[in-house]
């Protein structure tokens, strides 16, 4: 079999296969897990993932193996075996549904109105983020998608500026791997983080804080220059 999901890279189209089955996992490698036979839904990627789901725990997986992995198919088995020689071995009892779609091109996530506003009005006063900061550009690229804003501080240190309408922890996770990334270019390196939001929520706040990624809560009405009508005793 070629490698799970290696898409167009090596003639193979980019499809999404999925596969429910009544099946048990074992995984083999630094570490040992044992999933008993059930019933499960298993996904194969275009991008050369493979995981198994189960009907809870929202989007994340009992077990997966990222890419870039080789799945080889056997009556009854599959390995899953990635490029350190770890092994996901997928036993099949009973296959209910296997199917194929091809997704196409993703557009990636679009901004709501509020929050591409946010970001232009961030860009134009880079000072809301900090005292002395300046915009280098906005939606800078890297190789996992676009910074929204690339600044720099008072003492001409690099900022990456990832904004928000409300902060939630997967931002701040999207940042964080921004900030890997970037910090690999010693042309930008060291690359400090701000995680800007009209509203941060408590636990985003904390995994921020851990990794040593600034927050700023934004007034939204007064970077728009629109004065609160509410009344107020001082």
């Amino acid at each position: 079999m070629p490698l799970a999901g290696a898409g167009p890279l090596l003639g193979y189209p980019r499809r999404v296969r999925l596969v429910i089955a009544k099946c048990s996992v074992d995984y083999v490698g630094r570490l040992s897990a044992h999933l008993p036979p059930a019933t499960r839904l298993l996904m194969v990627k275009a991008d050369g993932s493979v995981s198994i789901h189960a009907d809870d725990r929202a989007y994340k997986p009992l077990n997966w193996m990222s890419p870039p992995c080789r799945l080889e198919e056997a009556p009854g088995v599959w390995r899953v075996v990635n490029k350190a020689g770890e092994e996901l071995r997928i036993t099949l009892e009973e296959i209910f549904q296997d199917t194929s779609y091809e997704l196409g091109v993703d557009p990636g996530l679009r901004k709501d109105g509020v929050e591409a506003h946010l970001q232009e009005l961030l860009a134009a006063n880079p000072e809301t983020l900090g005292e002395g900061f300046t915009l280098v550009r906005r939606e800078y690229m890297t190789a996992i998608g676009p910074v929204d804003l690339l600044c720099r501080d008072a003492d001409s240190r690099s900022v990456a500026v990832e904004v928000k309408r409300r902060g939630e922890i997967d931002g701040v996770e999207q940042l964080t791997r921004y900030l890997e990334l970037m910090n690999r270019d010693p042309l930008l390196a060291p690359v400090t983080g701000v995680f800007a939001a009209q509203e941060i929520k408590p636990q985003a706040r904390v995994l921020a804080t851990d990794r040593g990624i600034r927050c700023v809560v934004v007034d939204y009405d007064k970077l728009r220059g629109i004065e609160r009508d509410e009344l107020t005793l001082f």
